[in-house]
């Protein structure tokens, strides 16, 4: 599993699905660097069973999000069709209907493959033909990229195990706190909380305190 914390996050353009329903053949990561902070998360595939739980959690909380200048983009290796009907499927039917933000079709894997969640890899078996072996679906990853394009935060789960809403908003608030204001972030530190001078006197103060 690639590491892509401090690294330039990989760009893509692709079919999505923006707006709960309107197709677009050209979404462009690009176009949010140097205007929004950026949630990506991937997940493993439409009409499934966790992901819709995590799909409407982002949505029921975008506000949040919204208020703190970032941009929530979901990816998984379906296609534009199969994201737009489950967004057209009632919740109590099993769909994801009312989300909002966008869904982003990784037909190839290319982007599932760039950001290493791809839960497999492509071979050649004995006759030279190219396979892909393991499940074509990726993780549950997630990744916090910076104004500047920069991966500052990543996580991810295996395919059972959804994510925290709560936990992502709290690293934005730890990086957006820092960028502002200089001063890092403790453990289970939560806005509001204090934060620490980033030397070794500040750290001693702090720990002094606690």
């Amino acid at each position: 599993m690639s590491v892509l914390v401090g690294k330039k996050a990989p760009l893509f353009i692709a079919e999505a699905v923006v707006n709960g329903g309107e197709i677009v053949n050209e979404f462009s990561l690009g176009d949010f660097i140097g205007k929004k902070h950026i949630v990506l998360f991937f997940y493993p595939a439409d009409f499934t069973f966790v992901c819709p739980t995590e799909i409407i959690a982002f949505q029921e909380r975008i506000a949040e999000f919204e208020e703190r200048n970032v941009e929530v983009i979901g990816v998984s290796v379906d296609s534009a069709f199969s994201h737009w009907k489950w967004l057209q499927t009632d919740k109590n039917e099993g769909g994801i209907k009312g989300v909002k933000y966008p869904l982003v079709a990784d037909n190839s894997m290319t982007i599932s493959m760039n950001y290493d969640v791809l839960a497999g890899e492509f071979d050649y078996d004995d006759d030279g033909n190219e396979i892909f072996v393991g499940t074509p679906m990726a993780y549950r990853g997630l990744f916090l990229i910076d104004k500047e394009g920069v991966v500052r935060h990543q996580v991810v789960n295996d395919m059972p195990l959804g994510r925290s809403i709560d936990e992502a908003l709290r690293v934005i608030d730890a990086l957006q706190f820092f960028e502002d204001n200089g001063e890092v972030c403790p453990a289970d530190w939560h806005k509001g909380d204090e934060a620490l001078k980033p030397t070794q006197e500040g750290v001693a103060e702090y720990l002094a305190k606690h």
